[in-house]
């Protein structure tokens, strides 16, 4: 039987810029729900939601937290996300879990970047919204100027369901907009009246019947209102904005009642799912339909080790029951279910749709996997974004060496927007995470719960090395030392190999005079051509040629860059039938290449990056000309929502390795970028010398 009857609960995700105070919000409706005995304090360290350790050290959210009271006869699940745009994954994630995002806004800073991009966040993934103008008792608020501002950036539909009784310090309470009070102060911040209005014209747009009564001039129920308010925030054609004072508690009882009676419950979200068949369809939260539940974010407890939390779609989770996941059809065990509350939790038996719990303990689930009847279901992916900034780390000391490697296994479970790669060129471990703050956190967390300390630098730049032109010769390689010697002589033709041909094509025997056999590399764009006649080089060892070969072309030859695009041919040679071995000809071969890679035009090639960029329309001038400074070149740029463009740009990577500081400077925080790899091109004779010169140095300080 279900926990909750599903009309009475309520899934919230309280999103927005950092510093808003949505965990004071938060900890303020727990303490009015009765929930906890005091309202927690982020200042002070006592807030039920920021209770990791980097949370109470920066005052600041890092991770969601997910808490529950009940109002008004109503389940409510908050989901708190951290504000700062470099922590944007933990909101992603509990966007999905949820069908009503509240977006808090400062009334003293008014609308800062992380609101306008969750606000985004919650449209495109078609969860109701709602405003929160929290702060409204801070000193010099204009509240008709911040609501005409609200209304700029979120649209029209944006419309107060209170407005603030006093000012400042004089803050006293907040009057609906929806039902008139007989009488209005004199230091009311609004005409309620004049709200009224447009709060109904939103109300009935969304349903015909409705607007039909209204204009007739039929009265409407409080209840037929109450809902019409649901079916507008639903639509979209109603954002109701409410004023609160989290730290006072003015506001906080009104947006409570707001949550309860306004907001979504799981059966007016309509979700759709894929079938194994690929075939795609809606989802009813039928607790007795397939179960149909997903992982939207992963916690390593100190305590319970490994924690999902669960967002129960359809059908109904149960402790000792096997479900499948969709990626692979594994079976897993769910052994403990539990009830969160913060940093507490509460063993429960079952969820049904609506509900969100956590699983323990269950190593083979992951942020994003959908849990299923049979694996033949499955939700969308959880959009998080790319991480941008890299920075390469190594252990401090050989005791770190061992464990660094789980520490930051379990970082990569915990955080979707960061990842971890080994470079296969430069052969370092790179973390990738959102920006130089969340970097820094992530050391923070390695050394505190792991015990691990790391050193970081700048990555390597992955250049490459190939040649402009061609050129043949020879190498003997000569070895006697008492023993039996070494002995093997390789002649070999190295020339540019283009991207844009087709192989089929190009490799023929006209090109390829006496050609064998040729083996392709796609990825290196790379070809090694057997053109020898006569058994000049024994068969057996020509594998031992193309292997010296290949390893020469990784350590590189100018810079100790991975070579590319090259053509390869062997057409000669000599071996010696005592002294000649696999050994001689690997090693003939490395250094053959070397030589004739010198004298074919070598050149450096560097990564281009794509990169889109998102700023002010008034900082435009501004990010273009910083590009140019770059090398970067603007390919092109789209208008976005809020008065922001969207640059389209290519430059090289070296050139942005840091630019999330330099565009977050020059923009004020407000802008973002994406950037992948496009593809390669070739260095600038300048630049080419000072890679070279540094790769030389480094080289005979190595030696």
């Amino acid at each position: 039987m279900p926990r909750h009857n599903i009309t009475d609960l309520r899934n919230v995700a309280l999103v927005g810029h950092g510093g808003v105070g949505k965990t004071t919000l938060a900890d303020r409706m727990l303490f009015e729900a009765g929930v906890a005995s005091r309202a927690g304090s982020v200042d002070d360290g006592t807030s039920l939601l920021d209770f990791d350790e980097e949370e109470k050290e920066h005052k600041s959210s890092i991770s969601s937290a997910l808490c529950h009271f009940t109002h008004r006869d109503h389940f409510v699940n908050l989901i708190d996300t951290p504000g700062h745009p470099e922590f944007i994954g933990a909101a992603v994630g509990a966007i999905r879990a949820v069908e009503t995002a509240v977006i808090v806004v400062s009334a003293a800073a008014g609308i800062e970047v992380n609101s306008r991009r969750t606000f985004n966040l919650a449209g495109a993934a078609g969860v109701g919204r709602m405003i929160v103008l929290n702060k409204c008792g801070a000193d010099n608020v204009n509240f008709e100027e911040v609501l005409r501002h609200c209304q700029e950036t979120f649209g029209q539909a944006c419309v107060p369901l209170n407005v603030p009784v006093g000012a400042g310090a004089n803050l006293s309470s907040v009057i609906s907009t929806l039902a008139l009070p007989e009488t209005i102060p004199d230091d009311v911040q609004a005409d309620p009246r004049a709200i009224n209005q447009q709060l109904m014209d939103a109300v009935v747009e969304a349903d015909e019947e409705l607007m039909t009564r209204y204009l007739e001039g039929e009265k409407l129920t409080d209840e037929e209102v109450a809902s019409g308010v649901t079916e507008a925030i639903k639509s979209g054609t109603l954002i109701p904005l409410l004023c609160t004072s989290a730290k006072t508690g003015v506001g906080v009882p009104e947006l409570m009642d707001a949550l309860a009676t306004y907001t979504l419950c799981p059966d007016q979200r309509r979700r759709i799912v894929r079938t194994s068949e690929g075939e795609e369809r809606e989802l009813p939260p039928d607790a007795d339909g397939p179960l149909v539940a997903q992982v939207f974010k992963t916690r390593i407890d100190p305590f319970v080790a490994k924690m999902s939390y669960v967002r129960v779609f359809s059908g109904t989770l149960t402790k000792d029951s096997s479900v499948h996941t969709s990626k692979d059809g594994r079976a897993i065990k769910i052994s403990q279910l539990l009830e969160v509350e913060g940093g507490q939790t509460e063993a429960v038996d079952s969820a049904t749709p609506g509900d969100i719990v956590a699983i323990a303990k269950a190593e083979d689930l992951h942020t994003g996997t959908t849990l299923t009847t049979d694996g033949k279901l499955s939700l969308p992916p959880i959009p998080f974004p790319k991480p941008m900034i890299a920075l390469a780390v190594e252990p401090k000391s050989r005791a770190d060496q061992q464990k660094i490697s789980s520490a930051l296994q379990k970082v990569v479970e915990e955080d979707p927007t960061f990842r971890l790669s080994r470079d296969p060129q430069t052969k370092e471990l790179v973390m990738h995470g959102m920006s130089e703050l969340h970097l820094g956190i992530i050391q923070e967390r390695l050394h505190r719960r792991d015990k691990v300390e790391v050193i970081t630098h700048p990555p390597k730049i992955p250049y490459r090395e190939t040649v402009s032109g061609e050129a043949e010769g020879s190498y003997r390689h000569k070895k006697q030392s008492g023993g039996s010697g070494q002995f093997a002589e390789v002649h070999m033709k190295i020339s540019h190999l283009p991207r844009d041909v087709d192989h089929s094509e190009f490799f023929t025997k006209d090109r390829f005079p006496s050609m064998r056999e040729y083996h392709y590399d796609p990825e290196l764009n790379y070809a090694f051509v057997d053109r020898i006649s006569g058994g000049s080089i024994p068969n057996n060892f020509i594998p031992a040629v193309e292997k010296g070969i290949r390893e020469r072309m990784e350590r590189g030859v100018i810079a100790n860059c991975q070579v590319q695009d090259v053509v390869c041919e062997l057409f000669f040679g000599k071996d010696h039938p005592v002294d000649s071995n696999e050994t001689a000809f690997k090693m003939a071969g490395s250094l053959c290449f070397r030589n004739i890679f010198l004298e074919a035009r070598p050149n450096l090639l560097e990564p281009i990056v794509h990169l889109e960029i998102t700023v002010p329309d008034d900082k435009l001038g501004d990010v273009t000309s910083d590009l140019n400074t770059r090398r970067g070149r603007m390919e092109g740029m789209d208008g976005a929502p809020g008065g922001f463009q969207i640059i389209h740009a290519r430059a090289p990577l070296s050139e942005v390795m840091t630019y999330g500081r330099s565009l977050s400077s020059m923009t004020g925080g407000q802008g973002s970028f994406t950037m992948e790899l496009s593809h390669y091109e070739m260095v600038p004779p300048q630049e080419q010398k000072k890679i070279v010169d540094a790769a030389t140095k480094h080289a005979d300080e190595d030696e």
